[in-house]
């Protein structure tokens, strides 16, 4: 088994490491410091697929080997690096420069990758280098996933290999209809200013389509209605044949379809529609070995697991994601309790059958071993197990430090729509202490949960409640994890209902915590929670009394095609609910302490959402701060986190009237 890790918690440098099963040992393979290679500056199309990944370390983020693990192939610094597990030994085969995504062919004889936008493949022994694809105009690329599939879609490919290592499918991304925005570093004059390709919603899409490759030269376009269906949301290659899922632009339809990789002819095997739009589930979809396709269906209030066009789970058991197809098994995630992610399994013999305890689990099956990441609310760290096909079980080591906070979590529901709520107080803190101001920490949009039962997702939050808050987190509607209908009680309207479920679940928690002084009520939130947290301020100014927003969506005409248009569908046809949903035009009303966080590298949600809400909040006369990162993405840099955790409680502090910091051990919040 092939894993990465660091080697210490404080190192941000991924090492790939081997883990023999059935010797119970691991050896370290591969540490990219030992190499003479810079991988401090990848191809910008490498830094893209980080950001989409959120992957902030560096080293081995990604690798690539065949079907027997004889080869594998990583991308550092641009460059081809293959290495043979058995020996450890390591070679930099010759390449075109920048490579990106290097994957071994099944058999181990070649090994393809993405270089300047082409499709390029090379022998094992360095020989034979040639192209596949080469861009035919400079907004055309081969083998990457354009920013839609990779941001919203879950796919982050764009190229895969046939299982006979002879041919392989590549997306060809045309962009040139789609839109130019810009990025710029103002702090640094000299940078020239990075143009960007970005579909807003209502705007043109990239053109993909795909195209079969073969080593001999030869090319053949796959047909399918590509005018109708401009998504292309995933694709699968396996000994059962070529599997595409492709969606329309309204998202109210996807459709599988078998592909012909000799003629690319494709014809319609599965069609899943719904009135609102169909959601994409990761890992699907997928093949038993037999050939029965594995899909979800959304039926009522239940996302099942369908095989072969049967629903195999019962009601009430929300399909998250199918982790692996391990023969005639499939290996999936999925929970009846939405603060819980369990792996479950499921064959025509054995029927269904939940592997992990209580918590929130993740992992891998092939071969019959099994690989379990598991958290709970118990222990700090995740832990990894492995399971091997004759029941025995072993651990991996963790390399990860251990928090300088223990999270005090308190799990419940609120309000009749149940809304699962998490309150975290101060360590060592008693109701005899005083009254707590409060700080609200959600996300609370539809790209994820923060209400879960893993210890390790309230550190940030512990460490504000260490600072004098009690920190109240809630998962509103529209959240994941609670079925299609629930998902689907935002469509035409991204805020009413998550702004009144985060005040339904202060309320509770103040009902439940008496200590709590509802006249000192914060509000903090990242992406879609940056939005939650300033509509919070200009639309209920009677409960919440300041905000911070970092990277929100403000302006949601300024947000990608395929995200924005799922919950408002097109700006032309529905114009009202983008206005509805924007914030600009609620900019006057503002009467609370407002400060905006933004990072002006941030390719997700452009700079220009907090640069245009601040100026029509200074149009209007409305005090507020702005805090701009100036080489800051939509990701949180590790230089600049514990600097901006400090700045958020200063502003709180001052915003709510704090002083007193309520810990049992100053030293151990990890303050500066």
């Amino acid at each position: 088994m092939l894993f990465t890790r660091t080697r210490a918690g404080d190192d941000p440098i991924a090492c790939l490491w081997l883990y023999d099963v059935a010797a119970r040992s691991e050896r370290l393979l591969l540490d990219p410091r030992e190499l003479a290679v810079d991988d401090g500056d990848p191809p910008a199309a490498e830094r893209r697929r980080r950001e989409r990944a959120r992957e902030t370390g560096g080293g081995v983020t990604e690798y690539g080997c065949d079907a027997d693990q004889s080869i594998v192939a990583v991308a550092l610094g641009g460059k081809l690096v293959v290495l043979d597990p058995a020996t450890g030994a390591t070679r930099t085969l010759p390449s075109a420069c920048g490579v990106v995504d290097p994957r071994p062919d099944p058999n181990g004889r070649s090994i393809g990758y993405v270089s300047g936008g082409g499709l390029y493949v090379v022998d094992v022994d360095g020989t034979g280098m040639r192209t596949l694809a080469a861009p035919e105009a400079p907004q055309v690329s081969y083998g990457l996933a354009e920013h839609v599939a990779a941001e919203s879609m879950h796919r982050r490919r764009g190229w895969w290999w046939a299982p006979d290592g002879q041919r392989l499918v590549a997306a060809r991304v045309d962009e040139s209809r789609v839109q130019v925005w810009h990025l710029a570093n103002p702090a640094d004059p000299t940078t020239t200013p990075v143009a960007m390709r970005y579909p807003a919603a209502g705007t043109a899409n990239a053109d993909v389509s795909l195209v079969v490759l073969g080593l001999d030269g030869s090319r053949v376009e796959v047909d399918w209605d590509r005018k109708e269906f401009e998504y292309l949301s995933a694709v699968t290659w396996d000994r059962n044949g070529l599997t595409i899922a492709v969606q329309n632009r309204s998202q109210t339809c996807v459709r599988v379809l078998r592909v012909d990789p000799d003629t690319g002819a494709s014809h319609v095997e599965h069609v899943q529609t719904d009135p609102a739009w169909v959601s994409l589930v990761p890992g699907v979809p997928a093949r038993t070995a037999d050939g029965a396709l594995v899909w979800t269906a959304d039926i009522e209030e239940t996302r099942h697991l369908l095989v072969g066009g049967e629903p195999v789970t019962p009601p009430g058991l929300q399909v998250h994601e199918v982790l692996d197809v391990d023969g005639d098994i499939v290996f999936f995630a999925g929970s009846t309790d939405p603060t819980e992610r369990h792996v479950w399994t499921w064959s025509a013999v054995a029927g269904l059958s939940r592997l992990t305890a209580p918590g929130v689990h993740d992992g891998h099956r092939a071969g019959g071993t099994t690989v379990l990441i598991s958290r709970n609310l118990d222990e700090p760290d995740p832990q990894i197990s492995v399971r091997t096909i004759d029941g025995s079980s072993a651990r991996l080591t963790s390399h990860a430090q251990t928090p300088p906070l223990t999270p005090r979590v308190d799990l419940f529901e609120a309000g009749p729509f149940r809304l699962r709520t998490a309150v975290i107080l101060p360590t060592g803190y008693q109701p005899a202490d005083g009254p707590l101001p409060v700080l609200m920490d959600p996300y609370g949009g539809p790209a994820g949960q923060r209400v879960l039962a893993a210890q390790s997702v309230y550190l940030t939050s512990q460490w504000f409640a260490d600072q004098g808050f009690a920190v109240v987190i809630v998962d509103g509607r529209g959240t994941p994890g609670r079925g299609p209908r629930w998902e689907r009680l935002v469509h035409g309207d991204r805020g009413t209902a998550p702004l009144e479920d985060q005040v339904e679940g202060l309320r509770e928690a103040a009902r439940r915590y008496p200590q709590l002084d509802l006249t000192r009520v914060g509000i903090r939130g990242w992406s879609f929670g940056g939005y939650l947290a300033a509509l919070a301020v200009l639309r209920r100014p009677d409960v919440f009394h300041a905000a911070i927003a970092g990277a929100a969506v403000v302006d949601q005409r300024l947000y990608d095609t395929h995200w924005q248009e799922r919950f408002l569908g097109h700006p032309d046809d529905n114009p009202e609910a983008y206005d509805r949903n924007t914030l600009l035009g609620y900019a006057p009303e503002l009467r609370r302490p407002l400060l905006l966080i933004h990072g002006l590298l941030d390719d997700n949600v452009h700079p220009a959402h907090t640069l245009q809400l601040s100026a029509k909040l200074l149009a209007a006369g409305r005090p507020h701060n702005v805090l701009p990162l100036p080489s800051g993405t939509h990701m949180i840099s590790e230089s600049y986190a514990a600097r901006l955790l400090d700045a958020q409680v200063d502003f709180l502090r001052t915003a709510l009237g704090t002083a007193a910091t309520v810990v049992a051990d100053p030293d151990r919040t990890g303050a500066t």
